[in-house]
């Protein structure tokens, strides 16, 4: 028979172990709540190629789930974080986002990124869930209006609803929400005019409304906006002249980008004053006059792009120290010459100057750096000379158009990058064989030039290799034996 020091001992021991199990069974199981919400989410979720909501099994800690993240101290949900791959549709998730997902009262941040297939309306859910502050809920399927009362959501410090499918009007009460550093709704389906309440958001770094059916002037709102580091408006139906405020986003602004719409009139010159800008968009408009001489101030400038415009001569002097990306293609400009200061660039990767009045042979062109080139244009000007020596020296080539030049070279001496995907080189001079590695692009463009023999295999149509010598086979006519 144990004694009772022993019996005590035992006792104790007991009464740790039962303390243990306990704490154990409190310390890992989440709050029913959010375990509820959370299933009934994955509940609506109809594909998941990836297997993202396997770990999200009834009886086990949330908390330690796929894509959850909870608060230390009270082990409730605060983060839900699903991303996917843009390209990738096994990364998917397929379905509609759970109203239940309002049960998850401590819930911060919602995160559902390149998921590309949620569907449904806006999440009114959102509205229930008091501790909200992010939202990014991008590149998948939902529909329908932003709803009036999204001026509620004043908690919120970033909403996006990036490449969704939500058209009709941005809702006035959107100048609520004056805590938001970021606002992106771009890649919608959105019409109206920008409500002039956006000027109430002057916490904004950020404010993407690109790429909708936005119409209108876009209103002076931008004065109380001087946080501003990106402003993108391109792809949309915008009229009239820039706005005159947003010279005051001058001192901070790094992304200027209103491409794709019909503003007109002469480009500001208090655009030159932006000294912090790394790229400026101001392409596919019907922008007229010359380039302010203030240009020549923008030494940060990494990427311009004014193609598709009526600008015309002279074109300012740069003063950059380096450029990436450059696009002055069909304006009216008549440079005679790659710029200086383009060809002494060592981290330029996309040359695009099209129909600008260059009168330069290639083998003189002596770039500083080719091992970075991706896209270079050069069409409808009057290069000639053979641009083998260039062609050769570049190692990630995508795409090389120079149609329309005096372009002399055998086409057999070129050495294709294995990245090559587009290749124009029509109305030209140029001879020889067609190799066979044109069977690995995507758009070739030959016609019009002096080459001969047989075509090798390929995809493309008859335009592509018309009016040329001597070639033949398919998509030509048969070779003769």
């Amino acid at each position: 028979m144990l004694s009772l020091s022993s019996r005590l001992r035992l006792h104790l021991i007991l009464l740790s172990f039962v303390t243990l199990q306990c704490l154990t069974v409190t310390t890992a199981t989440c709050h029913m709540d959010d375990e509820a919400g959370l299933l009934a989410f994955k509940s609506a979720i109809t594909a998941d190629p990836s297997g993202k909501l396997n770990s999200w099994k009834p009886g086990t800690d949330c908390c330690k789930w796929f894509g959850i993240s909870c608060d230390g101290n009270n082990h409730r949900v605060t983060t839900l974080t699903l991303v996917g791959q843009p390209d990738q549709s096994n990364t998917s998730l397929s379905g509609t986002i759970s109203p239940s997902l309002s049960k998850l009262h401590y819930l911060g941040g919602i995160y559902l990124q390149d998921l590309q297939n949620l569907s449904g309306p806006f999440p009114n859910l959102l509205f229930s869930l008091p501790n909200i502050e992010y939202v990014y809920i991008e590149n998948s399927k939902l529909s329908g209006q932003i709803p009036a009362n999204i001026g509620d959501l004043t908690r919120l410090f970033a909403l996006s609803f990036a490449d969704n499918r939500f058209s009709g009007p941005i809702p006035s009460s959107i100048s609520n929400l004056t805590q938001l550093g970021q606002l992106k709704f771009g890649g919608n389906l959105l019409t109206g005019t920008v409500p002039a309440g956006i000027q109430q958001l002057k916490k904004l770094t950020l404010l993407s409304l690109d790429r909708n059916q936005l119409t209108g002037t876009v209103p002076d709102i931008f004065s109380t906006l001087t946080e501003l580091r990106s402003l993108s408006l391109s792809h949309n139906k915008f009229s009239g002249k820039i706005p005159s405020t947003i010279s005051a986003l001058a001192p901070k602004l790094i992304y200027l980008k209103l491409g794709h719409n019909y503003f007109t009139g002469q480009i500001p010159n208090f655009l030159g004053s932006f000294h912090a800008l790394d790229t400026l968009d101001l392409s596919w408009n019907r922008f007229s006059g010359t380039v302010p001489k203030s240009f020549g101030n923008l030494t940060k400038i990494f990427n311009l792009d004014l193609s598709h415009n009526f600008l015309v001569d002279p074109f300012p002097e740069m003063n950059v120290k380096g450029i990436e990306s450059l696009d002055l293609s069909y304006n009216g400009f008549h440079l005679s010459e790659i710029p200086k200061w383009v060809t002494s660039s060592t981290i330029i990767y996309s040359l695009k100057v099209a129909r600008c009045g260059i009168k330069i042979k290639l083998d003189d062109w002596k770039p500083a750096e080719t091992y970075f080139y991706d896209y270079i244009d050069l069409s409808d000007n009057e290069i000639s000379g053979s641009p083998v020596g260039l062609l050769n020296r570049t190692n990630y080539l995508v795409g090389f158009q120079a149609s329309g030049n005096r372009i002399r070279f055998d086409m057999e001496s070129v050495k294709f990058p294995n990245t090559l995907k587009d290749l124009d080189l029509s109305r030209n001079l140029v001879f020889g064989k067609l190799p066979k590695a044109i069977s690995g692009l995507e758009k070739l463009n030959v016609s019009n030039n002096h080459l001969c023999g047989p075509i090798p295999a390929n995809k493309f149509s008859a335009s592509a290799f018309s009016g040329n010598d001597c070639l033949c086979g398919s998509p030509l006519s048969p070779c003769k034996a």
